[in-house]
């Protein structure tokens, strides 16, 4: 089955490649189809997001078409950053700000009270309306200080009692097997396994 995926980022390209290797999607970039704009993101949840990019795009190219969108979501903060993670300290900001004011605004907060979760949502959208929904989510805790050299984004101040590590310690190889967007896929692979949408 082709796909578009709904993103620029080639790295997220490769990356869902590889997660989704056998499972009988073969995804192609964005860039493929230059009628298809800006993809908005100014839904409420990752759901509302991930169905807005994969159903535009799907509309637009006339092929089905997969989105994820995800982000932190922060127990002790109400959800937040939540759709707002890549840019929770403002317009221009980079991982280290983002974290940062993270930090700053659980500064008082207790050990116990700082469950947090990584989430993704893919929404693979097809032109005649069919539409497969997968989540996945990493649980863990944010550090009181960040740690590490590897990963992305929040990596560095995630923390994981199980591998007493921070997720930018604990080397990509790891991380690809348990992070949210792995457990996401995972999930689609058995959505697209007991029979979803096929062209």
């Amino acid at each position: 089955m082709k796909v578009v995926l709904a993103s620029r980022n080639r790295g997220k390209l490769r990356e869902l490649q590889a997660l989704l290797a056998g499972s009988g999607l073969e995804l192609s970039p964005l860039s493929d189809w230059p009628q298809v704009g800006e993809l908005e993101e100014d839904g409420r949840t990752f759901l509302d997001n991930a169905r807005s990019k994969a159903r535009t795009t799907a509309r637009l190219t006339g092929q089905s078409a997969l989105a994820d969108d995800s982000g932190l979501a922060v127990e002790a903060l109400d959800g937040r950053p939540g759709v707002h993670s890549a840019r929770y300290a403002g317009p221009g900001a980079n991982d280290r700000d983002n974290w940062l004011k993270l930090l700053e605004e659980m500064k008082d907060v207790a050990p116990e009270a700082r469950r947090a979760a990584f989430v993704c949502v893919l929404v693979l959208a097809c032109p005649d309306g069919r539409e497969l929904v997968a989540e996945g989510r990493l649980e863990g805790f944010i550090a009181r200080e960040p740690a590490g050299e590897g990963g992305f984004g929040y990596d560095p101040v995630f923390y994981l009692p199980e591998l007493k590590a921070t997720v930018a310690q604990i080397g990509a190889e790891t991380k690809n097997r348990l992070s949210h967007r792995a457990r996401a896929a995972g999930r689609l692979r058995e959505l697209l396994a007991a029979g979803g949408p096929t062209d």
